[in-house]
């Protein structure tokens, strides 16, 4: 099994990128979490998922070694498959699909695209226990003020933008600048958007 790939990007968009080692280009599947990450970067270093099927080698890279470590545990689970796992993490950041399962927020888990109530119940039953144990990094309990969080995306809502897009774009500002102000959170991500 491969364990990471280190080398020059070639190519990337946020559903996939193209590593170079020694004149090889190794085609990766990836999230978007993990794009955002590697964008502007010359060289990376992704941690690796290898699927040998019959008729395809695929692999699936992650910025880093926990986010990895979920997408396996999301995998183990009867009718997630690798596609899925993916979307997970596009859509939410680790951290908050952690908790969601300790939690038992099953809506948190369905507001990703293609999982219902009997997957998302699923995940929750086979996982809870075994993610209960890991240890949770602190920076999940010391997140931002929620309220914080709410104001700046209802007033980019209500200045026309989707909610979606800018839920995002509002958690990667607060995950970089977590004292920042509702005024501050808008007009970044004003310039982001």
């Amino acid at each position: 099994m491969i364990e990471y790939i280190s080398g020059q990007v070639i190519e990337l968009n946020p559903a996939h990128t193209v590593i170079d080692i020694n004149g090889i280009g190794y085609f990766i599947h990836i999230s978007v979490n993990t794009y955002s990450l590697l964008n502007g970067k010359k060289q990376a270093m992704l941690y690796v998922h290898e699927v040998i099927r019959e008729d395809a080698h695929v692999l699936y890279g992650f910025h880093d070694f926990d986010e990895r470590e979920l997408f396996r545990n999301l995998i183990s689970v009867s009718g997630v498959g690798a596609n899925t796992g993916i979307l997970f993490l596009s859509s939410l950041p680790a951290s908050e699909i952690k908790v969601a399962i300790v939690s038992g927020d099953v809506n948190r888990l369905k507001s990703v695209k293609g999982v219902g109530l009997k997957t998302a119940q699923r995940i929750i039953v086979e996982l809870k226990d075994k993610l209960s144990k890991e240890p949770i990094s602190s920076n999940i309990f010391s997140e931002p003020d929620n309220s914080t969080r709410d104001e700046a995306l209802s007033a980019l809502v209500t200045l026309g933008f989707v909610k979606k897009g800018a839920e995002k774009v509002v958690d990667k500002i607060l995950k970089n600048n977590p004292e920042f102000s509702v005024e501050q959170i808008i007009k970044e991500a004003l310039k982001q958007m």
